[in-house]
């Protein structure tokens, strides 16, 4: 199966354990020296429609994904997951 990074946006992110909905792909951690996706980055609830901002993102190392499917990818977090809190963008 051949894919592209840019389907993963598409794919919603669900835990094998509880069924917790996790979101969609937002971003990807790349290791440029080894040549390998780290991680998978699914933004945070929405705090009031987005009023509010964000809570934390969830950083998902690539160990813990179990299988990416046609429109979904199962991971397995049975600890608790690595939040980060999403960086300030500068408009300039």
């Amino acid at each position: 199966m051949i894919g592209y990074f840019s389907e993963l946006r598409y794919k919603e992110v669900i835990d094998v354990h509880t069924g917790f909905r996790l979101g969609y792909v937002c971003d990807a951690e790349f290791d440029d020296a080894e040549g390998r996706l780290c991680s998978l980055v699914t933004p945070g609830r929405a705090k009031l429609f987005g009023l509010l901002g964000r809570e934390d993102d969830y950083v998902l190392p690539w160990g813990s994904i179990v299988r990416i499917g046609s429109d979904i990818v199962l991971v397995d977090i049975q600890e608790s997951v690595q939040r980060r809190k999403r960086p300030k963008r500068s408009w300039l």
